[in-house]
């Protein structure tokens, strides 16, 4: 059986016999494709494949041929979502005119709306990410073909089930190492962008306990006038302390949640299941933080862009056949 080329929506790389393999799938739609092999600069060979397998369709749901992920099959999912760009945003506006009638210092200011504008940019990357949805003419990854494991098919998608992927009923979809699906996303949280939901909830967390101490400060040891507040400022600073303490605790939980999902290689899911199947078996190993924010410089690590994986294929856990129809046209297979 042929070896399995991994591939990532951004780029690829990974040592395989020898082989240094580059998959960076960045053409147009209906563009020509091409695969081509060579010798980098330090004698050591490598596989570059620029093909894109990804719709290039102007079209928005989570059907494998629309280009844009995203859930139109829960209303009040949607709500929920817009609900929490408008907290984000109210706290930045509040944020912001304390700064203008120099209540509050600009630079905390411009720190606090630095915050706000990552978590908003992370929950649009979260909410319109293809969570790791399984195409349906997904195949088992080599590694898992050669040991020759028993393999599972979804019953609604009638596709390739890898394991640790859960059938979504809202989504209609069968997600890689699904988490759970948050109605808060609009979307499920899975291997494809569980970094730009944890940093979602980190700069959501961050964000909450900054404006908690700014304010606790202001209260308890500012005596200058400037830290009194007055008018419409008052209403405005009461409401969103209250919501910071609320998403701080929530935030708080799910981050808890999320971290013993990672040690453990279990979802929400698996682990429920575990827990009314009364099991504690635990075969899993704890997930790789290059699997979840990539390999790439750690200070991309901090912004809610695609992550590099090493093996694209091991984190979603299945390929692709026409990578491999790819990389067998150009002699660079192992049978």
């Amino acid at each position: 059986m042929s070896a399995f080329v991994a591939g990532s929506v951004d780029s690829f790389h990974r040592n395989f016999n020898n082989h240094h393999y580059y998959y960076n799938p960045h053409s147009v739609a209906g563009g020509s494709s091409h695969a081509v092999s060579g010798v980098k600069n330090d004698n050591e060979e490598f596989y570059y494949d620029d093909t894109n397998d990804h719709s290039w369709v102007c079209s928005f749901g989570t059907e494998e041929g629309d280009g844009i992920w995203l859930n139109r099959n829960d209303p009040p999912g949607a709500l929920m979502a817009v609900i929490v760009w408008v907290l984000l945003a109210y706290s930045g506006i509040t944020v912001a005119l304390l700064a203008e009638s120099d209540h509050l210092s600009h630079i905390l200011a411009m720190i606090y709306l630095t915050i706000c504008a990552l978590a908003l940019a992370s929950h649009a990357k979260t909410m319109f990410s293809d969570p790791g949805a399984i195409p349906q003419c997904a195949v088992p990854v080599d590694s898992a073909a050669r040991r020759l494991e028993a393999h599972t098919m979804c019953s609604t998608c009638r596709s390739f089930k890898p394991p640790g992927t859960h059938h979504c009923r809202i989504c209609n979809r069968c997600i890689s190492r699904m988490d759970h699906h948050c109605p808060w996303m609009n979307n499920c949280v899975g291997a494809a962008n569980l970094k730009s939901f944890v940093l979602f909830l980190c700069y959501t967390w961050i964000g909450s306990a900054l404006a908690l101490v700014i304010f606790g400060c202001n209260y308890f040891f500012c005596r200058e006038e400037s830290c009194e507040f007055s008018g419409v400022l008052v209403y405005l600073v009461r409401v969103m302390t209250l919501l910071c303490i609320g998403s701080l605790l929530f935030t708080s939980t799910i981050l808890s949640n999320v971290m013993v999902g990672i040690m453990t290689g279990l979802g929400t899911i698996d682990r429920m299941k575990q827990r009314l199947q009364s099991t504690t078996n635990n075969s899993e190993d704890p997930l790789e933080l290059e699997d979840i924010f990539g390999i790439g410089n750690y200070l991309t690590w901090l912004f809610p862009i695609d992550p590099i994986f090493s093996d694209y294929d091991d984190v979603l856990r299945y390929s692709m056949p026409q990578r491999l129809l790819r990389e067998g046209s150009d002699s660079i297979s192992e049978c």
